[in-house]
C-alpha cells in the first residue's frame, strides 16, 4: 500500500464510519474503482480505532460519567440503580452478539462477505430499512391531521431487551455494505427511540465491539507481519482527524434533519454497482487482496 492509497483510505474511513453508508464497503469500492488491493479487514479494523478514538473524544463526558459509575456499582448495589452504571451494563450486553458473531464468523466476513455483489444488495436492502424506518420516526414526530405528535423513548427508557436487540442490529454490520450507525439507528427507531437518542447509544455501543476488534487485529498483524505500518497508521490517524469532524456535524444533522439522501445515496449506489458487475465492467472480486 502506497501513502497516497492511505491518505484516500484514512479519508474516507473518517468520512464514512459515522454516516449510515457503510465505510467498509466505500473502502472495499474504493479500492476496486482505483484498481487496488482490497485493503482487508485486518486495514479497517486498525483504521476504525482512529474513528473510534474520536468518538472516545467527543463522548468524554458521557464516556467518563457512565464507567465512573458502572465501577462504583461493582462494590456499591445503591449504585446499580444509577442511570449512568446501568447504562455501562447495557452497553456490554449490546457488545454480546456482536462478539460472538465476530469470532464465529471471521473467515466469512474476511472472505465470501466482500462478494460485491453482496455488498451491492447490503447497501440497497438496509437503504430501503433506512427509510422506512426514517419515514416512522417522522411520522410520530410530526403526528398528522388526525393524530398529535407521539412521545419517543429517551436513553433513560433504555433497557436490556432493547439494549440486546441494538446489539442484534450492530452485529448485522458485519457485512460490507450494512453499516454499524445505519442498523443500530434505524433498529433504535424502530424501537421508537428518538434521532439523536439512537445515534448516541450507537456510538456508545460501537466502542467495545471496535477497540476489541482493532486490538485483535492489531495482534494478528503483529504476529503475521502482513500489514504495512506506517501507511496504515497514517491511515488511521487521518480517518481520527476527519472522523471527529463528522461526528459533530452528523450530530447536529440529526436532530432535525431526515435521512433520506443516504438512503437514495445508498440504493443508487447499489444499483450503479449490480449493474458494473452484470455487465462484466466490475469483477466482483475486484481488487482483492491475495492474502
Amino acid at each position: 500500500m502506497s501513502w497516497f492509497e492511505s491518505l484516500i483510505l484514512g479519508l474516507v474511513q473518517g468520512l464514512t464510519e459515522f454516516l449510515p453508508v457503510s465505510s467498509s464497503a466505500h473502502l472495499r469500492l474504493t479500492a476496486a474503482f482505483s484498481g487496488w488491493e482490497d485493503p482487508g479487514a485486518a486495514f479497517t479494523a486498525i483504521t476504525q480505532l482512529g474513528t473510534e478514538a474520536a468518538v472516545l473524544i467527543y463522548f468524554r463526558q458521557d464516556v467518563g460519567r457512565i464507567l465512573a459509575a458502572w465501577f462504583r456499582s461493582l462494590t456499591n448495589k445503591e449504585m446499580r440503580r444509577d442511570h449512568d452504571a446501568q447504562m455501562g451494563w447495557l452497553v456490554i450486553v449490546g457488545s454480546i452478539p456482536i462478539g460472538v458473531l465476530g469470532v464465529t464468523l471471521k473467515d466469512q466476513i474476511e472472505g465470501p462477505f466482500r462478494d460485491l455483489r453482496i455488498t451491492a444488495t447490503m447497501l440497497i436492502v438496509m437503504g430501503v430499512v433506512i427509510g422506512i424506518a426514517d419515514r416512522l420516526a417522522a411520522r410520530d414526530e410530526n403526528g398528522g391531521r388526525h393524530r398529535a405528535p407521539k412521545q419517543r423513548k429517551t436513553l433513560l427508557d433504555l433497557n436490556t431487551k432493547d439494549g440486546l436487540l441494538y446489539g442484534l442490529c450492530q452485529a448485522m454490520a458485519l457485512v460490507p455494505g450494512v453499516s454499524r450507525s445505519g442498523a443500530t439507528i434505524s433498529g433504535g427507531l424502530f424501537m421508537g427511540y428518538t434521532r439523536e437518542a439512537a445515534a448516541r447509544y450507537s456510538f456508545l455501543l460501537a466502542m467495545p465491539a471496535v477497540l476489541a476488534s482493532g486490538a485483535f487485529e492489531l495482534k494478528d498483524a503483529a504476529e503475521g507481519g502482513h500489514v504495512a505500518w506506517g501507511p496504515t497508521m497514517f491511515a488511521t490517524v487521518i480517518a481520527f482527524m476527519v472522523g471527529y469532524a463528522v461526528i459533530a456535524w452528523f450530530m447536529k444533522f440529526i436532530s432535525h434533519k431526515s435521512f433520506m439522501p443516504f438512503v437514495y445515496y445508498r440504493i443508487a449506489l447499489g444499483i450503479v454497482i449490480i449493474a458494473l458487475v452484470t455487465a462484466g465492467a466490475l469483477s466482483p472480486h475486484a481488487a482483492e487482496s491475495a492474502g
